[in-house]
């Protein structure tokens, strides 16, 4: 019988870019979740978001769900709101991440807050360090839980072959991140379930 009771993971595809390489990213980091059978998966593309920069006012940390979101940002906000976990797929762009994810970062607060979030990012040299590093800092601000253990892909246009990574161990590295984001996600679901979060 199917437990109804996994955490939620949303897979977040992070670029909008034409020609981005992060949907065939995140499928297979999907698929690598639903392998690992820790939770119940949902993939969610930006690109399919509306995503105004220009925001209200008030933050959305005291606006709470009086916040003036679009309406075409609805499915996003949902998606946060339900999920007990993230993966985050990020490129590298000029050494940090897209604006889309800081749009989409930024017109929420309290759905991100106690829940963890691992990172697969993508580049040149440095594999997408440089992005997930900035996104760490900007998510412990929103009192979000970034794990450990991401995946990195340096020049990922040779580390890729038919939409999957071309070193057989990454399936392992992706496990070990999964394993941390499974015990974080039901660890954190537990308490925000049993206590109020104090933000």
């Amino acid at each position: 019988m199917e437990n109804n009771n996994k955490p939620k993971l949303l897979v977040i595809v992070g670029s909008v870019r034409e020609g981005r390489f992060g949907p065939v990213v995140a499928d297979w980091v999907a698929g690598q979740a639903a392998t690992h059978g820790g939770f119940e998966v949902e993939t969610l593309d930006l690109a399919e978001v509306d995503l105004p920069l220009a925001l209200p006012a008030t933050s959305p940390k005291f606006a709470g769900d009086a916040y003036p979101r679009p309406a075409g940002m609805a499915p996003l906000t949902a998606a946060l709101e339900s999920a007990d976990a993230f993966v985050v797929v990020t490129p590298e762009y000029n050494h940090s991440y897209p604006a889309s994810l800081k749009a989409a970062i930024d017109w929420h607060f309290t759905q991100w807050t106690a829940k963890p979030v691992a990172f697969v990012s993508y580049g040149g040299g440095a594999g997408g360090r440089h992005a997930v590093l900035h996104l760490e800092n900007v998510l412990n601000e929103l009192h979000a839980v970034p794990i450990r253990d991401g995946l990195a892909f340096p020049n990922y246009w040779t580390a890729w072959q038919d939409g999957r990574p071309a070193d057989q161990a990454t399936e392992g590295y992706a496990k070990t991140m999964l394993d941390q984001l499974t015990w974080w996600a039901n660890a954190l679901k537990a308490a925000r379930e049993s206590v109020p979060y104090p933000a």
